[in-house]
């Protein structure tokens, strides 16, 4: 017999584990899945318990499910390589699948699948540069910044006492001209720098950031561009700085808005994921924010590069919007990643959620939706 202290711990393993775990009865419907398992197939275990193992794994598969029927009939495991699921319409995984039948003289067989993500190592090492490159970058730039501020501020305090000498006018106008670029200069600088102020942490409604945006961008988005907002209302408050949140998203929607020109469809979806790493550090829910436009997409010669400061794809652009929006949601132990193709740019926006004991709940990650379209 099986304590209620093991069990408890067999729980708490399974929630805790990176693998994704789905176990089947002998008819191949759904008993058991962990929240990983619930973060990779975008479901709650609440919704999708009592599915067959075809909705899952999908009519594709046939070759699979056979396998699951004769792993369960004979008693021996298997394991399939690089599988590759489609979970949605436009997204797909690849996976390395093993399927352990359990059985036991007082109950039903059953069926143990276990799904490791192929691409998770691949996506963590990726982070791992991201966040080192922002970071190495941020600390050139400061250095940078500093040696160029000093002689700048010089070079205006001179040009200053010379206009004060000066009694003709027309050489005044040289005077000011100095004066003024050394001020653009100076501008520019800061903003290569970033935001100075530490983030005012307090309780923030994602939706409530998002619908700032929306006002503020109405004005601007030109009447051929829709933006649709594709909200999960499940997701609790975050920790954050609703100005700084709010600053970083709008770099990413002008971005998109300057991409599609003067018709096309930007949309601004919201998702929880559980169990989830960012960089080095696991958190136990985190919320994903993408933009996502239709435009011609970035080239990809840019797209290794285009979170650092004056890179830009723009004639009239000057680079840092997106190196701003990094730096910003860095402060909050979040990243921006972007993967773009013609057609198809995502830009997303990973922040940890401060989850309290109340949202722990097996069907937090709900997968309703509302959609809204801004006029």
């Amino acid at each position: 017999m099986v304590s209620t202290t093991q069990t408890e711990t067999i729980q708490r393993i399974l929630e805790n584990q990176h693998t994704a775990v789905l176990m089947f009865d002998k008819a191949l419907q759904l008993s058991f899945i962990n929240p990983a398992a619930e973060m990779l197939f975008s479901v709650s275990a609440r919704r999708i318990t009592g599915e067959q193992a075809s909705s899952l794994f999908g009519p594709e598969n046939p070759a699979l499910l056979e396998n699951f029927r004769s792993a369960l009939d004979s008693g021996h495991p298997f394991t399939e390589r690089e599988l590759s699921l489609r979970l949605g319409v436009d997204q797909r995984v690849t996976v390395d699948l093993t399927a352990i039948p359990l059985s036991d003289p007082h109950r039903e067989p059953e069926l143990l699948v276990e799904l490791n993500e192929v691409d998770r190592q691949l996506r963590i090492n990726r982070e791992e540069n991201l966040l080192a490159q922002t970071s190495a970058t941020r600390v050139l730039v400061r250095g940078l910044a500093h040696e160029i501020k000093n002689p700048l501020g010089g070079l205006r305090g001179a040009a200053q006492l010379l206009e004060r000498e000066l009694e003709d006018e027309e050489l005044k106008e040289y005077t000011a001209i100095i004066i003024s670029e050394a001020d653009r200069l100076r501008n520019l600088m800061n903003r290569m720098l970033g935001p100075n102020a530490l983030p005012q942490l307090r309780s923030t409604n994602i939706h409530e950031v998002l619908e700032r945006v929306r006002r503020v961008m109405k004005v601007d988005v030109p009447a051929g561009v829709k933006i649709v907002f594709d909200y999960d209302p499940s997701i609790p408050e975050l920790v954050a700085d609703p100005d700084q949140l709010i600053q970083a998203i709008l770099n990413l929607v002008s971005n998109a808005v300057q991409a599609v020109g003067d018709s096309g469809t930007i949309t601004l979806r919201t998702r929880a994921l559980r169990q989830y790493t960012i960089g080095q550090t696991r958190h136990k829910l985190v919320l994903c924010l993408e933009v996502i436009d239709d435009g011609p997409g970035i080239p990809e010669k840019m797209q290794e590069s285009i979170f650092l400061p004056m890179v830009t794809g723009r004639a009239e652009g000057t680079g840092l919007g997106l190196a701003i929006a990094q730096s910003l949601i860095n402060s909050h132990g979040g990243l921006i990643e972007c993967n773009s193709s013609p057609g198809r740019t995502v830009f997303t926006v990973l922040l940890p959620l401060a989850v309290e004991e109340r949202d722990k709940e097996k069907d937090l990650p709900a997968n309703e939706t509302r959609q809204v379209k801004a006029s």
